[in-house]
């Protein structure tokens, strides 16, 4: 397809895509995140655009049914901009990139969530179905549109979901178009879905999907693509992967845990009750925890890259299971357990982390951890080994650890679920228990019993304020420590004065 192949007259005709379009296609690029608005969603910004292939066999028109496989639940939809090469691009820089771009017209990037466990990180089986990626229904001469200035709408049964601009693109188009042809001819024909901005969510049969691009003035547009969802019928062989989902897929598939209908993660640590904790020191909390007869609440054997750091979060939970090499091969790899575990901490949580007190192998390096650090973690828990020890030990978020061993993941480990209830350092550990970490060690609280917990712990901690006072001045610790009756009358003496700023002798 050439320039001269587009019919442009006074009313602005254009080409419509057609069964010759999708046949010139050898390669369907797709770009992971592009948008600011998707990667504020997504809750991670790349710094340099990454790519996955969809099969031109995924490529459809406008009109044709999808089906959604059987035993799949999430088919998710992504309204995009897709670039049509011009002609071949082999090394060519950012400033020509866009004289190879023959046309942009409407696409949607559709997949389902179900079996991205399977994929490895390649999107082939998630996004590669048949007419997993209709585009069209017109094309728009790239020579006839400013590439900043589009506009990308979806909508769902009628409704509009999606609505962005390509004004502030993570990467401008000419910039992939570049980029990709570093490595790889980009060959007259080949199309580039571009990513898609916030608003992408999950399709059911019977559910009308329509895309549209225009410019940003209205003047040209190429019509809304349309999909309608149909229900597959023919179950998957049990010699492949089958669909299997849980709700971090749900959460991604849908864009919020609310859209997918899963409870809201509320965090009990209002930032009140967070300074409470941090005011404390851990043997404190561990003496009122023993007085409310909680004993093994502390997590034990480990060592802090950062021990100089007082450390208080709200539990996340990965957990390793002894390696079994044919299990391995099914859950090591790809997007595992590990990785969805460090690429869904948010900011101010603890991943804490069971790996059977096992040190033989390392269970976070120094890439996994940095991916922690960024996205705000406060800390991360093991009762394993760390990797690359040094640049982990430099790092500002503290790594509590059992020791240090350069071997990687699958010597010992297969990192297998999140957020479940764990065992580490010798104690149990649910998702949302409050961790308190100091140079004392490491504490799990119950959710349940913090503020208590805190408002008892910083009376005690006044209480010995006056106690150590008290023994400077030459006083035996004999009922004085713990306070008798007439210790108590004097303390609370001492309290009344030193809230009112006076000075007692």
């Amino acid at each position: 397809m050439t320039m001269n192949d587009f019919v442009r007259d006074e009313e602005k005709v254009l080409e419509q895509v057609n069964d010759d379009t999708l046949a010139a296609a050898r390669k369907v690029i797709a770009v992971h995140i592009n948008y600011p608005s998707r990667a504020a969603q997504r809750g991670r910004t790349p710094a340099q655009p990454s790519y996955f292939l969809k099969p031109s066999s995924s490529l459809s028109l406008t009109g044709t049914p999808v089906e959604r496989p059987a035993g799949c639940q999430l088919l998710g939809f992504e309204g995009e901009i897709a670039l049509v090469i011009g002609k071949a691009a082999r090394r060519v820089g950012i400033d020509d990139a866009w004289s190879h771009v023959a046309a942009v017209t409407a696409s949607n990037d559709l997949g389902v969530y179900d079996l991205r466990y399977a994929d490895k990180g390649s999107n082939l089986r998630s996004k590669g179905g048949d007419g997993f990626t209709p585009v069209g229904p017109a094309l728009i001469p790239a020579d006839a549109v400013d590439p900043a200035s589009l506009r990308i709408r979806t909508w769902h049964n009628g409704e509009l979901v999606q609505d962005d601009t390509t004004a502030d693109l993570l990467f401008p188009f000419a910039r992939l178009v570049a980029d990709l042809s570093q490595l790889l001819t980009l060959e007259e024909g080949d199309i580039i879905l571009t990513g898609t901005p916030a608003g992408a969510s999950v399709a059911k049969p019977g559910d009308v999907l329509e895309v549209e691009v225009t410019t940003a003035d209205g003047g040209l547009g190429t019509g809304r693509l349309t999909t309608t969802v149909e229900d597959g019928t023919t179950a998957f062989a049990d010699f492949g992967a089958g669909p299997r989902i849980d709700d971090v897929q749900r959460e991604e598939a849908y864009g919020s845990r609310e859209a997918a209908g899963l409870p809201a993660a509320t965090s009990v640590l209002a930032p009140e009750l967070k300074a409470k904790l941090e005011s404390v020191a851990t043997a404190t909390l561990s003496s009122q925890l023993r007085k409310r007869g909680l004993n093994n609440v502390s997590i034990d054997g480990l060592t802090a890259t950062r021990p100089d750091h007082k450390v208080v979060g709200l539990a996340r939970t990965l957990r390793y299971v002894p390696n079994r090499e044919d299990l391995f091969k099914t859950h090591g790899g790809g997007f595992n357990a590990q990785k969805r575990a460090i690429d869904s901490v948010n900011q101010g949580e603890i991943l804490v982390m069971e790996a059977r007190g096992e040190k033989g192998t390392g269970t976070i390096g120094d890439i996994l951890a940095l991916r922690a650090q960024v996205r705000g973690a406060a800390a991360i828990i093991t009762d394993g080994g760390v990797r690359d020890f040094s640049a982990v030990a430099a790092m500002d978020m503290p790594t509590y650890y059992s020791n240090p061993h350069p071997a990687v993941l699958g010597r010992r480990h297969i990192p297998w679920d999140t957020d479940i209830t764990i065992a580490c350092g010798g104690t149990t550990v649910q998702p949302g228990d409050i961790i308190v970490a100091d140079a004392d060690g490491i504490l799990v609280i119950p959710p349940a019993i913090a503020e208590e917990l805190a408002d008892d712990s910083i009376a005690q901690e006044r209480e010995e304020v006056f106690i150590a006072k008290m023994v400077e001045q030459g006083h035996s610790v004999d009922g004085l420590y713990p306070l008798n009756a007439q210790w108590q009358g004097k303390y609370k003496e001492w309290s009344t004065a030193h809230m009112e700023g006076a000075r007692v002798d």
